[in-house]
């Protein structure tokens, strides 16, 4: 059945919003069949041989209405400053289908052209309300159940609907990662918080899947298909045609995706709630029996152009416009339902009305709600710290009997060993965690039966097995995805990134996914994990830039990400405890920096001398989060550890605290006869200055105070000023870069204390890549380097 009539012309200056929304209204009154019913009441089926019922149809249909409305309101309430997003779903309306056909415990990643998607997901769930829960969303309401204000998303926590952002393809890794780990729960005995035969959709539009990242999201979920592992993930490329402005090649989608092996492609027209519906019901059926990834290329349109500000007539032909403009889908569902008889043009309008008006009252009541108005309502969720709790749950050692079993015996428990080295004593770490957490799962490449590149997981997969430790494809972007995944299914992930270099592969998977989805879902969805990382410099005989990589800027400032670098083994395996703590307590998301070059580090001064051997810190010890450890001495080992807990100076976004927080209790006061020199640092620089500390005392006479950070990111500010207070001499000596490395952030620590006079000195790296072989040390700070402007600091 063709859509008439023809659309007249309209002058090109004339708001295509409104055009839109005229034509509908046009097409009704304009429509010149008659209901196809035969008796007194209209037939129950839409049209002859469609699945999709008159129950099914009315309903989509209004979910289409209420997206509809929904973007010419935001339109109109935009330019009074009561609406703050205008990226509309018009011309997507069809996706309803997906939301009708699959359940509320699906869990969603939705594009953010998913207006009728959600209308119609609301239904699931009795006393719900899309069109009020949407107009709060879009009025950046405080009340916003979904994000509480923070940003217009698509998201729902009661309808398993996590929220994305401006998704471009981002969110795909995550997505098959949910899907994978559904099925991975049952391997491991894990409680699911969905159905086990839930799936996971994924939505996104013909543009986005070109990006490297939605690539890297169908070659893992093939990859793992190919292998007969199941992934029950239904990616849903909803296909208009164009990306803002950039048109996609004819057939490009079909071309590109219909006979990938081991990507199961279906099509459905999204423009034709009548012709689409059984499409979808396929597709649907087939990923949810068959458990194996698939795709469903839905037909759409786009009008209204890309976001309110887009002006498509300065750039689209008038012909072009009207053309895509008759292709609306709700013209086709206009059709459809004066065909059937299930309405009369009279009784379509004023439904069509209603909906407007519905809408338009929801927008206005959502203006008078409240707003975010203060920084610390903005961040309230980004980074929740609970340091009771997490220090409890550290400390929690009620496993013994799983751990001795684990360990082989009481005699073989590592607390009973000699000292060793940093490497055993994360592996230790790491069993340990794997007892106390069943749902814990580590995974990357070449950390199963290898034990990793550095045998740090030797023995984990032997132990528990392969359904927790596993390698997966090399694929960092995927290996994150995984974790986030895994995480969204209620495991706890530790995933490892073989080098910090390839990190950087990587990176938006933790900047712009992991670590946002508490901000963005007002800590409704947490994700946990804790992500090993392998890094820094000074690796002999085996190195070169992606090896020796002493770049941690791009961690540095990303919003509520936890770094911890241990130097040796114990503030490791305490360390370690304390992190899988934050995840489980308060869902953070955290990096664990190991540095290479101290795995096997067994001595300090002399050769043999063993001085960097530690003993294995016994269950019930923990490190409170930002505690740093002192090195004070004649020769620098009498250690002790801070008491200064970062939340109680700033929070983990830099927010001042007040006064009467400031202090938590701790005296934070720098121990009686200060030191001439203070050197602050952090992983490598630890034994180096301690090296560089005698060297010193020796050659000055000075008594001289290594701090090692520990943490990284936050960096606690206030132990900080206290060890740097009444110093006579302070240098930090940052392995990273020149630029934007941590000692920025020390150093800034210190003069924004107030301590600015005192004489200070930066031993740092250059800001370069790291060569090969011993040019490799030309360019990272030295022992020599520390004893030298120590030197400049004497003069």
């Amino acid at each position: 059945m063709s859509i008439a009539p023809a659309i007249p012309a309209r002058h090109k200056n004339v708001n295509r919003a409104e055009v839109c929304d005229q034509n509908f209204v046009e097409f009704v009154k304009a429509w010149p069949g008659q209901p196809s019913g035969t008796g007194p009441e209209p037939t129950d089926s839409v049209l002859p041989g469609s699945l999709c019922t008159r129950a099914d149809f009315e309903a989509l249909f209004e979910s289409q209405l209420i997206s509809r409305h929904l973007d010419l309101m935001a339109r109109v309430l935009r330019v009074k400053n009561k609406v703050f997003y205008t990226i509309g779903s018009s011309g997507h309306e069809g996706n309803a289908m997906v939301a009708r056909l699959t359940r509320h415990t699906d869990p969603a990643f939705l594009h953010y052209r998913s207006g009728a998607f959600m209308a119609e997901r609301f239904r699931k769930l009795p006393g719900m309300d899309p069109v009020m829960d949407s107009a709060l969303s879009f009025a950046a309401s405080a009340e916003d159940p979904a994000s509480g204000g923070r940003h217009k998303v698509w998201g729902s926590k009661p309808l398993w609907v996590l929220p994305q952002t401006s998704t471009i393809a981002s969110h795909l890794p995550k997505a098959l990662g949910t899907a994978v780990a559904i099925e991975q729960a049952r391997r491991i005995r894990h409680a699911l918080p969905v159905p086990e035969d839930a799936i996971a959709i994924c939505s996104f539009g013909d543009a986005s899947a070109n990006h490297a990242t939605a690539q890297t999201a169908f070659n893992a979920a093939a990859w793992t298909a190919y292998q007969k592992l199941p992934a029950p993930v239904l990616f849903v490329c909803e296909d208009n045609g164009i990306g803002i402005s950039v048109k996609t090649p004819n057939d490009w989608i079909h071309a590109n995706f219909s006979a990938r092996r081991d990507l199961d492609y279906f099509y459905a027209d999204s423009l034709d709630l009548a012709a689409g519906y059984e499409q979808v019901a396929r597709a649907v059926h087939h990923v949810r029996t068959t458990r194996r990834p698939t795709f469903l290329h839905l037909r759409t349109t786009r009008i209204m152009g890309h976001a309110g500000t887009d002006f498509e007539i300065e750039w689209r032909s008038i012909e072009e416009l009207m053309a895509v403009e008759a292709s609306d889908p709700l013209l086709r569902s206009a059709a459809i339902a004066l065909e059937a008889g299930f309405y009369t043009r009279e009784s379509l309008l004023t439904k069509y009305e209603d909906v407007r008006a519905r809408c338009f009252a929801a927008a206005e009541e959502a203006d008078r709600r409240p707003r975010i108005e203060t920084l610390a309502e903005v961040v309230a969720p980004l980074a929740p710290y609970s340091p009771d709790k997490v220090a409890t749950e550290a400390a929690r050692a009620d496993y013994g009997e799983r751990r001795l079993a684990a360990f082989g015996g009481a005699e073989k428990l590592p607390e009973n060993q000699p000292p060793r080295h940093l490497a055993i004593q994360i592996n230790h770490a790491l069993h340990e965690l794997f007892v106390k957490y069943p749902e814990s799962l580590l995974f990357g490449e070449d950390v199963a039966q290898k034990g990793g590149v550095y045998t740090v997981t030797k023995g984990l997969q032997k132990a528990f097995k392969g359904a927790r430790v596993f390698n997966t494809l090399l694929d960092e972007t995927m290996i994150l995805g995984l974790a986030q995944g895994y995480a969204n299914m209620g495991m706890l992930p530790i995933p490892e990134i073989q080098y910090l270099a390839y990190f950087h592969n990587a990176c938006d998977q933790i900047r712009g996914e992991a670590a946002s989805l508490q901000f963005f879902s007002n800590d409704q969805y947490r994700n946990p994990m804790v992500v090993r990382i392998a890094g820094l410099g000074y690796q002999r005989g085996f190195g070169g830039h992606f090896h020796n990589d002493n770049s941690i800027a791009a961690l540095r400032d990303i919003p509520g990400l936890v770094v911890g670098c241990p130097s040796r083994g114990d503030d490791a395996a305490t360390m370690l405890r304390t992190l899988a703590a934050l995840a489980k307590v308060d869902g953070r998301v955290s990096v664990f920096l190991e540095p290479i070059a101290l795995y096997m580090t067994k001595d300090l001064y002399e050769p043999g001398d063993g001085a960097w051997l530690t003993a294995y810190p016994a269950p019930g010890e923990a490190m409170p989060l930002g505690e740093g450890r002192v090195y004070e001495g004649s020769e620098g080992l009498q250690a002790s550890a801070s008491h200064a807990d970062p939340s109680l100076e700033r929070s983990p976004v830099g927010i001042p605290a007040s006064p009467s927080v400031a202090g938590g209790g701790f005296d934070l006061s720098p121990p009686p006869s200060a030191p001439d020199l203070v050197i602050f640092t952090y992983g490598n620089g630890v034994p180096m200055s301690l090296r560089a500390a005698r060297a010193i005392r020796q050659q000055h006479g000075w008594k001289v105070r290594v701090v090692d950070l520990r943490w990284l990111v936050p960096l606690n500010e206030a132990f900080i000023a206290a060890q740097a207070r009444d110093i006579a001499r302070i240098l930090v000596v940052d392995e990273g870069r020149h630029s934007a490395g941590v000692g920025e952030g020390v150093i800034t620590a210190i003069v924004e204390a107030g301590l600015g006079a005192t004489p200070l000195r930066r031993v740092v790296g250059a800001d370069t890549y790291t060569p090969l072989a011993g040019a490799a040390f030309l360019v990272l700070p030295g022992e020599e380097d520390i004893v030298a402007a120590a030197n400049a600091l004497a003069s």
